[in-house]
This record gives structure tokens, sequence and C-alpha cells, in this order.
């Protein structure tokens, strides 16, 4: 299979340098143009910033590319019809030669295959509320079980079942990571009022942590949730209500399957008067900030 690099990429791979995986949904399925492709950019540029290389990650024309240059970013920003890729058609979408943004599953084993070990992205998905009779499960969990990335994030998505979200990850054998507080945080919050299974409070600790997995020849990845800062969240208590109202409104007018998290995180942006979208990019390019740094500690480990 062939992989297209970047320039910036394979300068940085050459020279052995920090990199840090991104995934492209947030450009097709995220946000409007422009704001996706400035939102992007911003995100990119945190990671330069932080000391490590940007490789976000996307299939075009049925070929895999990690790290887009600046015309190959605007023209995604701005394309029609564009696959939401995951696991289940990955090799699918490059099979019939199409153009895909690359969800968290698909961003892991897009950086499995490029060597990338640290991916940053917004929130994972997880197990959706009722899913005890739907079995709306994502896929990023079963993926973070099998692929040796450490993803970081701003925790689960509010409107998923958090605690059943922990519960799978721990069947799963995945290492679950509070950065800096015990409380394992919900997005948009910085606590979701449940304890992370594990804490660690720099970056040292968890690059380490993921060579000694390797070593030890565990596999899958960890999952690292980095609290949203301060100044852009919007507490639990506020938001409760807010995701209530919206879940009641998917349910009344029969949203189903794929089309429910859209749905909701609209409606929320409605909702809060696009403050939810102001947190999700404050949270983005946080957890930008600190895969750079676990991605540098990788480096400087192994050497």
């Amino acid at each position: 299979m062939d992989i297209i690099y970047s320039a910036e990429v394979l300068a940085a791979k050459e020279k052995n340098l920090a990199i840090v995986a991104l995934e492209s949904t947030i450009i097709t399925h995220g946000m409007p143009y422009p704001q996706n492709v400035e939102t992007a950019r911003l995100v990119e540029q945190d990671v330069r910033e932080a000391g490590a290389t940007p490789a976000t990650m996307a299939i075009l024309n049925g070929t895999l590319h990690v790290g887009l240059e600046a015309d190959q970013l605007d023209a995604l920003g701005q394309a029609q019809n564009v696959s939401k890729v995951s696991r289940a058609d990955f090799a699918a979408c490059i099979a019939q030669g199409g153009t895909g943004a690359t969800t968290v599953a698909a961003t892991m084993i897009a950086a499995r295959l490029a060597g990338v070990e640290v991916f940053a992205t917004g929130g994972i998905g997880g197990v959706h509320k009722g899913a005890e009779t739907s079995f709306d499960i994502s896929a990023d969990l079963q993926e973070l079980a099998q692929t040796p990335v450490t993803v970081v994030a701003a925790g689960a998505k509010a409107i998923l079942d958090i605690p059943k979200t922990l519960e799978y990850l721990e069947t799963q054998g995945v290492p679950v990571i509070s950065y800096g507080q015990d409380d394992f945080p919900a997005f948009w919050s910085a606590q979701s009022g449940l304890a992370a299974p594990l804490r660690m409070n720099d970056a040292k600790t968890i690059a380490k942590s993921q060579l000694l997995r390797q070593e030890i020849d565990l596999p899958g990845g960890q999952l690292v949730g980095n609290p949203i800062p301060a100044d852009a969240e919007i507490k639990a208590e506020e938001l409760a209500p807010v995701i209530a109202q919206a879940q009641s409104e998917a349910d009344a007018q029969g949203v189903a399957g794929k089309a429910v998290t859209p749905f909701l995180l609209q409606r929320i942006y409605e909702l809060t008067e696009g403050r939810s979208l102001t947190a999700n990019i404050a949270l983005v390019r946080n957890n930008a900030k600190l895969a750079a740094r676990i991605a540098q500690e990788l480096v400087a480990l192994k050497q």
C-alpha cells in the first residue's frame, strides 16, 4: 500500500524528530469552511510550537496521506461528500480510490502504518446511551485495545455513557490515564465526576509507560484524558440539561445510528449559542500541545 508523506513529515522522519498524528474528520465533518481549515492550521501550529511535527491523516484519491500540504488541507476543507472513514471502511476507501477523512480509529491505524506513536484528538467515541439495546459502541474503543498508539483526548464526549465507556476500556485492558487530576475529563467539562483508573502528572511518565508496554509486549495503546483549559470549560451541571434536551429531540425525531452524534453536537452548539464549538477548539489545541510533549519524551527516551 502506498503512503505519501508531506515534505515536513518526511523530513521529521529522516531526522528522527517527534511527530504527532492528527485526525481529519474535524476538517470535513466538524465545522464549516473556512473555520475548519483555520482551526486545523492552528492545531498544526500548536504542535510545531510545542516541539513536534504535525501529521494530519487523510485518504486522498485512494492514497493514504501522512501530513497534508497547505493546498491539500485547503482542498479537503472545501470537498463535498467526503467519507468518514473508520476501521471497517479504511481499506475499502483506498481500494475504491475514494477520499476519506479519518476518525479516531482510522487515524490510529494510519499512525501505526506510518510509525507515529502519539495522536492528538478532541474526544474519543464510546458507548452510547441506550447501547444495551442498540449495541452502539464506537470502534475507537476496540482500536485502543489493539493499536499501539497513545491517544491524547479531553476524555470521552459528554453525550456518551461515560461510566460504561470506562468499563468497556477496563475490560479491554486499555490504560486510561487522567493528566494532572484524579477525575476523568468529560470533553467540554474538566470533570466527569468519575475517577480515572490512572493518574500521571508529566509527559515523560506517559511516554515511559508506552515504551514499557511495548517491552512487555502488551497489545493496544493508551488513552490520556487531558482536561479542557479552565477558561474554555462549560461546567457539567450547565451542560446536563442541554444534552438531555438534545437527546430528547433526537429520540422524538427517530435519529439513529451514525446520525446521532452529529445531530446531538449540532443541537448542543445551537443551544449553547456556539460556546460548545469554542470549547471544542480550545480543548483540541490543548491536547495537541500535550501530545507534542509526549512525542518529544518518547524520542528522548529511545535515544
